[in-house]
């Protein structure tokens, strides 16, 4: 049996990588795993349901989206920038963190999560909302709908997402520009 690879180059977190062989079936999560030893994505359902192993990709036009690792296969990620759980926070030339994101700071302040197995989905969904906003802030009164089209997606066992939901919410609320009256 002989196992047919695939060349792959793709910059993530900012770090060029390869052009390395992988599998030509793997999926992305093992190759974070694996390859780079980013565990930060978690297998939660392994069939995309829950969430847990997403991961943000940069399109061309520089706008964010998310994208699970557990069911999409590394060849769709060539050629493209992808920012997982670890490469949201600041880091100094050590490797050492010297400033969460927002987003993980609004989260931590709100005590929003509990074991933290979803957080990295979370986390990325999250940033692909806000950076939306940005481009299309969303009226006030729409606000919370919004949150809910977003993050709803994304499973949570243990706390019930009211935290998510509300750190978000607050963060948006607190950056300039994000929502209309």
């Amino acid at each position: 049996m002989t196992l047919t690879t695939v060349k792959l180059t793709l910059t993530v977190n900012g770090e060029q990588v390869g052009p390395v062989d992988v599998p030509e079936t793997m999926m992305m999560q093992d190759f974070l795993h694996e390859y780079l030893g980013l565990t930060g994505s978690r297998m939660g359902c392994g069939q995309g349901i829950c969430h847990a192993c997403t991961v943000i990709v940069e399109k061309e036009d520089g706008s964010l989206s998310e994208m699970r690792t557990c069911i999409t296969g590394v060849q769709w990620f060539a050629g493209r920038k992808v920012r997982t759980v670890e490469g949201h926070a600041r880091r100094d030339g050590d490797g050492a963190i010297t400033e969460l994101s927002p987003v993980q700071r609004a989260f931590i302040e709100h005590f929003s999560f509990q074991c933290g197995y979803c957080t990295p989905g979370f986390v990325a969904a999250a940033t692909v909302f806000l950076d939306g906003l940005k481009k299309k802030p969303v009226r006030r009164d729409a606000l919370e709908q919004a949150i809910s089209d977003a993050l709803g997606k994304h499973i949570c066992r243990c706390t019930g997402y009211v935290r998510y939901f509300e750190a978000v919410r607050d963060l948006a609320l607190k950056t300039p520009g994000l929502v209309e009256a």
